[in-house]
């Protein structure tokens, strides 16, 4: 069970991060889409898994291969942003969330 503190800081570094993924066209790339869909925090809040969807789906794991290239950056600015309201910026580590394919996977099979 995550405590209010996890879930508090969670939004903040999924906000945070979706800002930056929508002005930072270098890492989504040309005609990719990355939505942060859930930011889980570990209890002493020193890790942060991030769950992160992509449109097309076909070059998820391209991109997230290219975002672990980049973690050290991305942390790095996420830390200018929320350095006030955080005494630890979090590593981050990044995960395909894969649940919307499987929601249109379910529905095309009921159909």
């Amino acid at each position: 069970m995550e405590t209010t503190r996890q879930l508090k800081i969670a939004r903040l570094i999924q906000k945070e991060l979706a800002e930056f993924f929508r002005g930072n066209t270098e890492l989504s790339g040309q005609g990719n889409m990355i939505s942060v869909t859930q930011v889980r925090i570990s209890p002493d809040l020193s890790q942060a898994r991030v769950y992160i969807s992509v449109f097309p789906s076909a070059k998820a794991e391209e991109i997230v291969k290219l975002l672990e290239n980049q973690t050290k950056r991305i942390r790095y600015e996420l830390g200018q942003k929320i350095a006030k309201q955080v005494r630890i910026i979090p590593e981050l580590r990044f995960y395909v969330d894969d649940s919307l394919d499987y929601v249109d996977r379910i529905s095309e099979l009921l159909k």
